[in-house]
């Protein structure tokens, strides 16, 4: 058995495949690019979510990382934008479970993680995009632990900003950032490291009785 990290090659990805090599835990990065850095994993090649391979393993978990940041006024988001995120962010999921649903149910106590965003919770401008995306995962995430109950867990990790390569253009003026750490209780943006050990937990038997569940990893922003 082990675990399958979808986009797992760099930012949470990378710290989470660190995590699991740590805890001794076979797993597979599928990415389209090789991972640079060391662990006891395996990587498979993804050419597209409509051409997943097979795999001949049972997992124990799936964690669904890829995602978008798509910033922009209401008046200049396309119907593309809308579709792009919606199919980076949601469907892409589904097609993955859909593909491993076997495996996972060949696995003991199998565990789903995707992510979301605060966003979807807290209201922000020029993200209409993205949390609609983001607001499908919460629903579908809701549903598919009933649907999947008692024997897959599936749940949810809703991040603020955190200071990863795909929110990297996001920290390039040191004032932007100060602001945006002022604005959290506790005064500073997430890690990719806060956010791997969120998704262990939700991983691990340590979780075994949470499910369906929505969790805030976002230093306190969504209840300030």
């Amino acid at each position: 058995m082990c675990i399958l990290l979808v986009g797992g090659n760099t930012g949470v990805g990378a710290d989470l495949s660190k995590k699991l090599t740590e805890e001794g835990e076979n797993h597979i990065i599928l990415s389209r690019e090789k991972p640079d850095f060391q662990g006891d994993f395996s990587h498979v090649a993804l050419e597209d979510f409509d051409n997943l391979p097979k795999l001949a393993v049972a997992l124990k978990g799936v964690v669904y990382l890829p995602g978008s940041i798509n910033l922009k006024p209401f008046k200049m988001l396309t119907e593309q934008d809308y579709l792009d995120d919606y199919q980076v962010n949601f469907l892409g999921a589904v097609k993955v479970l859909h593909a491993y649903e076997k495996n996972l149910l060949e696995s003991t106590a199998p565990s789903v993680v995707m992510f979301s965003s605060i966003a979807v919770q807290k209201g922000f401008a020029f993200h209409a995009s993205i949390a609609a995306a983001k607001g499908a995962v919460e629903g579908f995430v809701r549903s598919l632990a009933v649907e999947w109950a008692p024997k897959v867990r599936v749940n949810c990790i809703a991040p603020s900003l955190t200071d990863t390569p795909l929110a990297s253009h996001l920290f390039a003026k040191e004032a932007v950032v100060k602001a945006s750490e002022s604005k959290h209780p506790l005064k500073r943006l997430g890690t990719a490291d806060d956010l791997a050990s969120a998704a262990y937990f939700l991983l691990s038997s340590q979780s075994s009785w949470v499910t369906g569940q929505i969790l805030h990893v976002d230093g306190g922003l969504s209840v300030s």
